[in-house]
C-alpha cells in the first residue's frame, strides 16, 4: 500500500489560527473596545517553561489575544501561588488562565491544589477536576478539553474519516493527554480502549485500531508491524535518542517507530511538526471560545431575569407588613441578572451592594437605553406618589412586559424618616425593599458626607484659630515642617502655590511676603456659608454660638447645623461622573470669602484629598431590587430646593449601559416639574450629557382639587369632605396646574406621559376628565394608574405608554444658554417655568450677583430655592397663578457642585420634629430582629 499522507500540525495550526483571527476581528466590530484576554502564571524560571511560554505569547500577539504573563519566583510559596490565582479569576479581562508547569518553586506546593484553583469558566488547559468530570460525563460544550487531546482530534478530523463506530486505541493514561483522549474519543463515538505499561497484549490491542493515539513517553516504544494497515496515527511523544550524525549528538523522535509505520498506516503525525505546534494553537482557540462564552452570558442588554410573584391582599396592608412579607432575592443573584461581574460587586450583607465604578469603564461602548424622568404636578403635603410611580412603572417593565429596567432613586434621610414624613422606598406594592435598609443607615454614604462636611467645617475655623494667634513664620513651620532636617510640599500645598502665582518647589526658597500669602487664607469670618451638619432634624441647633471653650482664646462666632442631604457635598456626589471628577468638585467647593473677597476654597484649607478618602466608598452606586425583583441603584439623595434633588450621574450612567439599546432607566426628579424637573434638565442633564425620552408628569385627582380651590391639605388631619366626594367643577378648575406642569416638559421638547395615580377616593368620572384634560393640554398619552394597590400589574398600561412615546422623536433642548448673565438666567425661569412677570433682587440678592460675576462664577447654571407648594414663592398661591413679582432674597454658589442658588422666599435646612414624631410608632423585635412601625 501506499506510505500514510502527513498529518502536519504546522500547516493545520496555522489554518486554526488564521479562523481565530477573524473570530477576534468580529468581536472587536460587534464589541468595541472588547479583546480576548490570556494570563499565564508561571512560578520560577526555568529555560524550557520560558520557551514554551514565549511560544504562547507570540501566538497569542499573532491571533489578536491580550496576553499577560505573571512570574513569581521559586521563592513562591503555595499561598503566593493561590493568591495570585484568586486575582486572575475575578479580573474580567481574562477569559483563559493557565498555570505553567512544573512548577519551579523552592517551597512546597501541591499541584493538584493550584490547577484546581483556577476558576474551571477560564481554565482553557481544562486540567481542573471540574473541567475533567465533564468530559468524563460527556458534558463536551460546558467544559474545557486539553488541548494536546484537543488538538489530536483537530488532526483525525483533518483526514475526513468519521471518528463514529471506529476502534480506537489510546497508549498511555495521563491525565493529561492519554485520560482525557480516552473521553473524547468516547464522547465522539468511537469504541475505545485504553493502554498502558501494564498491559501484557499492546502489540495485539494496537493491531486492532483504525485510530491509534500513542502518548505513552517512550521512544518508539510502538512499533510499525504492529499497526494496523490504513490506521490513523497520531503521535504525542517527543523523545530524544543518541544520534551521532547530529551537532548535538541527539534527535527528537516520537514514541511510534516513524519509518516503518507510515508505510502500514493511512494518516501520520510526524515529530516534530506534529500534535506540538496543535497544542498552542488548541490553547489559542480555547481562550477565544471562553472570551464568546464570557460575551453570552455577559453581554450588556441580554438578561435573565427571575422575577417575584406578588400575593395581593385587600385591603392593602402597611408598607412595612407588604416589604417584609416580601423575601427578596440575593443581591448577588440581582447583580449577576443585569450583567454584573463578580469583581465589580462589593456586597453589604444579602440585600444591597455596593457597585464599582470599573463596570462602567468595562460597558463604555455599549449603547445606552431609553432614559425616563418621573416628576410630578405642583404636590399637597402628602406627595401625589412620585416614587411609587417610579417603582411601578419598573415593575411594570420588567416583570411584566419583560423589558430590561433599572430604577435610579434617591437615597432618603434619616431626618424625615423619624420626623413627620416616614420613609422613601415607595409605597404600598411597589417598593424598594428591604425597606427599613433603604432607610436606615444603606451603606453608610449619608453618614460619610456628614464626616467629610464637619471635617470642612472644622478646618475653617482651627484655620482662623490659628491665623489669629501665630505669626507667619510659626504658621509656616507648622504647615511645612522640616521631617528629618528637609522639608517638602504636598502636592495640595503645590497647587495653592501656583494659584497665588508662585512658581516655587523648594519650601527654603519663598520670601517673607511670599510666606504670608501662602500661610494666611485671611478668612472673613462673615462670609462663611460653611456649616455643620446632621442627619436629624434638630430645631435647636438651627442657630448656635461656636468657640464658647476658654481654649479658643475669644474667638465664637454664630454658626448653624443644616441637615446633611443638604451638604454641597450630596450634591457633588450626585454630580460627579466619577472619583477624579468628584476630588476636582470637593477642591473647587468654596466655604468663605477672604478679606480681599477671594473666594476660599476646600483645596485653599487643604482638605480636598481627606475629603476624597472619605468619600471613595460613597461615590459607588447601591445596588437594591423592587418587591417584584427589578433592579434599583440607590445613590445619593440631594435637597430638591437649594440643590438640584436628583439621584446620581453615575448611577444613571451605568443602569444605561447595563439595559441596552432597547432597554430602560426610569429616574425620579424631587418635588413637582418646576423644580425637580427643571433641575433634572438644565442641570444633571447638562452636566451628564445625558439626554432623556419621556417625562412621566405624576398627578392626583386629590392635589387637582386643591389647585381649583379645595380646603388645606394638612399632614396628619384627616381630608376634608371635597376630597372625599365627586366634585368635577373643582378637579376641572385645578387641572391649570397640570396644564402648565405639561407645558413646562414640552418646553424642554420631551414627550410627556401623565400617569394619573389614583385613590380609592376618585370617581370614574374624575379620572377620566383628567386624562382628557391632560391629552387637550399636550400630553403624548395620559394613563389611569392603580399600582400602590397591584404593583407593576396596575401600571403596565402607563408602561405602555412610556414604550411608545420612547420611540418618538426628543428634540431636548436647555431652557437657557449658561452664558447668560445671572439676573437674565434667574428671570427666564421665573417666567417660563413659574408664570411671573418678573423678578426682583432684594439688595442683598443684588450684592451676590456683583459679587459672583465678578470671582467667575456668573457662568455656572442656576438652581433655585423656592417652595415646592406652589408655582409661586407664595405656597398659598394654588392652581397656574401669573402675573407675580418673584422675589429673589439672596443669592448663594455651589461652586463645587457647579451651580448657583437663588432664595425665593424663606426655608429652613434643618428641618424640626414634630409633636409626635414617627419614631414613635418606630421599634424593634428582640427574637426575630425585625423592624416595625417604620412607615
Amino acid at each position: 500500500m501506499a506510505p500514510a499522507e502527513i498529518l502536519s500540525g504546522k500547516i493545520v495550526s496555522a489554518q486554526v489560527r488564521e479562523r481565530l483571527k477573524k473570530q477576534v476581528v468580529e468581536m472587536k466590530e460587534k464589541f468595541p473596545g472588547f479583546r480576548p484576554g490570556l494570563a499565564i502564571l508561571q512560578v520560577g524560571n526555568r529555560d524550557d517553561s520560558n520557551l514554551y511560554i514565549n511560544m504562547k505569547l507570540k501566538a497569542a500577539a499573532e491571533i489578536g489575544i491580550t496576553a499577560n504573563h505573571i512570574k513569581l519566583p521559586n521563592t513562591a510559596t503555595e499561598a503566593d501561588v493561590l493568591k495570585c490565582i484568586a486575582s486572575l479569576n475575578g479580573d474580567p479581562a481574562v477569559h483563559g488562565f493557565i498555570v505553567q508547569l512544573p512548577l519551579d518553586s523552592d517551597k512546597p506546593i501541591n499541584t493538584e491544589k493550584i490547577t484546581n484553583a483556577v476558576a474551571p469558566e477560564k481554565d482553557v488547559d481544562g486540567l481542573s477536576s471540574i473541567n475533567a468530570g465533564k468530559l468524563s460525563r460527556g458534558d463536551l460544550g460546558d467544559c474545557f478539553i486539553p488541548c494536546t487531546p484537543k488538538g489530536c482530534m483537530e488532526l483525525i478530523r483533518q483526514t475526513g474519516v468519521q471518528v463514529a463506530g471506529k476502534r480506537a486505541v489510546v497508549v498511555g493514561r495521563s491525565k493529561i493527554v492519554g485520560a482525557p483522549m480516552h473521553d473524547l474519543l468516547l464522547w465522539n463515538h468511537a469504541t475505545v480502549t485504553t493502554c498502558h505499561s501494564k498491559t501484557s497484549t499492546l502489540a495485539e490491542e494496537v493491531g486492532k485500531a483504525d485510530i491509534l493515539v500513542v502518548a505513552a513517553g517512550k521512544a518508539e516504544m510502538v512499533k510499525g508491524e504492529w499497526i494496523k494497515p490504513g490506521a490513523i496515527v497520531i503521535d504525542c511523544g517527543i523523545n530524544h535518542v543518541p544520534d551521532s550524525t547530529k551537532a548535538s549528538g541527539k534527535r527528537v523522535v516520537g514514541d511510534v517507530a516513524y519509518s516503518t509505520a507510515k508505510e502500514r498506516a493511512s494518516y501520520i503525525t510526524p515529530v516534530p511538526g506534529g500534535v506540538g505546534p496543535m497544542t498552542v494553537a488548541m490553547l489559542m482557540q480555547s481562550t477565544v471560545e471562553s472570551a464568546q462564552r464570557f460575551l453570552e452570558k455577559f453581554q450588556p442588554g441580554k438578561w435573565n431575569i427571575q422575577y417575584n410573584q406578588l400575593t395581593l391582599k385587600m385591603p392593602v396592608p402597611s408598607d412595612i407588613e407588604i416589604s417584609q412579607s416580601c423575601i427578596p432575592k440575593p443581591i448577588d443573584q440581582v447583580a449577576k441578572e443585569v450583567g454584573l461581574l463578580p469583581d465589580e460587586v462589593e456586597l453589604y450583607g444579602q440585600t444591597k451592594a455596593k457597585v464599582h465604578l470599573s463596570a462602567l469603564k468595562r460597558l463604555k461602548n455599549q449603547p445606552d437605553g431609553k432614559y425616563i424622568v418621573v416628576t410630578g404636578i405642583t404636590p399637597t403635603p402628602l406627595g401625589e406618589g412620585k416614587s411609587t410611580t417610579t417603582v411601578g412603572l419598573v415593575q411594570a417593565l420588567g416583570a411584566h412586559l419583560h423589558q430590561n429596567v433599572f430604577a435610579c432613586v434617591r437615597q432618603p434621610s434619616q431626618g424625615p424618616t423619624f420626623g413627620i414624613k416616614g420613609g422613601a422606598a415607595g409605597g404600598g406594592y411597589c417598593q424598594v425593599i428591604p425597606m427599613d435598609e433603604f432607610n436606615l443607615h444603606l451603606t453608610g454614604d449619608i453618614h460619610a458626607i456628614t464626616a467629610a462636611n464637619n471635617l470642612v467645617a472644622a478646618a475653617i475655623d482651627a484655620r482662623i484659630f490659628h491665623e489669629l494667634t501665630q505669626t507667619d513664620q510659626a504658621l509656616y513651620n507648622r504647615l511645612v515642617p522640616s521631617v528629618n532636617g528637609v522639608r517638602k510640599f504636598s502636592d495640595i500645598q503645590i497647587r495653592r502655590l501656583q494659584k497665588l502665582g508662585i512658581n516655587k518647589t523648594d519650601p527654603t526658597a519663598l520670601t517673607k511676603e511670599e510666606v504670608s500669602l501662602f500661610v494666611r487664607l485671611d478668612i472673613d469670618p462673615g462670609t462663611i456659608t460653611w456649616q455643620r451638619v446632621l442627619d436629624t432634624n434638630d430645631r435647636f441647633l438651627r442657630k448656635i454660638t461656636i468657640g464658647q471653650s476658654p481654649t479658643e482664646k475669644g474667638f465664637s462666632r454664630m454658626a448653624q447645623f443644616d441637615i446633611t442631604v443638604s451638604s454641597e457635598i450630596m450634591a457633588v456626589l450626585a454630580l460627579s461622573d466619577g472619583l477624579d471628577d468628584m476630588k476636582k468638585r470637593l477642591a473647587r467647593m468654596v466655604v468663605a470669602s477672604s478679606k480681599r473677597g477671594e473666594p476660599v476654597t476646600a483645596d485653599d484649607l487643604g482638605v480636598t484629598g481627606a475629603l476624597a478618602v472619605l468619600m471613595k466608598d460613597a461615590v459607588k452606586p447601591n445596588l437594591m431590587q423592587t418587591l417584584e425583583g427589578t433592579p434599583v441603584f440607590v445613590h445619593a439623595g440631594p435637597f430638591a430646593n437649594i440643590a438640584h434633588g436628583n439621584s446620581s450621574v453615575l448611577a444613571d450612567k451605568i443602569a444605561l449601559k447595563l439595559v441596552g439599546k432597547e432597554g430602560f432607566v426610569v429616574t425620579e426628579a424631587g418635588f413637582g416639574a418646576d423644580i425637580g424637573m427643571e433641575k433634572f434638565f438644565n442641570i444633571k442633564c447638562r452636566y451628564s450629557g445625558l439626554r432623556p425620552h419621556v417625562v412621566v408628569l405624576v398627578a392626583t385627582v386629590r392635589a387637582l382639587k386643591m389647585h381649583g380651590g379645595g380646603p388645606a391639605v394638612t399632614a396628619g388631619v384627616p381630608l376634608p369632605k371635597e376630597y372625599m366626594e365627586e366634585n368635577l367643577q373643582l378637579l376641572a378648575k385645578g387641572c391649570s396646574n397640570l396644564n402648565k406642569q405639561i407645558q413646562n416638559a414640552r418646553m424642554f421638547g420631551v414627550p410627556v406621559v401623565v400617569a394619573v395615580n389614583a385613590f380609592k377616593t376618585d370617581t370614574k368620572a374624575e379620572l377620566a376628565l383628567v386624562v382628557q384634560l391632560a391629552k387637550e393640554a399636550g400630553a403624548f398619552d395620559a394613563v389611569e394608574c392603580t399600582h400602590w394597590a397591584e404593583g407593576g400589574k396596575g401600571a403596565v398600561a402607563l408602561a405602555q405608554a412610556v414604550q411608545r412615546a420612547s420611540q418618538t422623536p426628543s428634540n431636548f433642548r436647555f431652557l437657557y444658554n449658561v452664558e447668560l448673565p445671572i439676573i437674565d438666567k434667574i428671570r427666564l425661569i421665573a417666567q417660563q417655568i413659574y408664570g411671573a412677570s418678573d423678578i426682583e433682587l432684594l439688595p442683598e440678592a443684588q450684592e451676590k450677583v456683583t459679587l459672583y460675576t465678578k470671582q467667575g462664577f456668573g457662568n455656572l447654571p442656576i438652581c433655585m430655592a423656592k417652595t415646592h407648594l406652589s408655582l409661586s414663592h407664595d405656597p398659598e398661591q394654588k392652581g397656574a397663578p401669573t402675573g407675580f413679582i418673584l422675589p429673589i432674597r439672596d443669592i448663594r454658589a455651589s461652586v463645587g457642585a457647579g451651580f448657583l442658588y437663588p432664595l425665593v422666599g424663606t426655608m429652613s435646612t434643618m428641618p424640626g420634629l414634630p409633636t409626635r414624631p414617627c419614631f414613635y410608632d418606630i421599634d424593634l423585635d428582640p427574637v426575630s430582629g425585625e423592624v416595625y412601625g417604620l412607615f
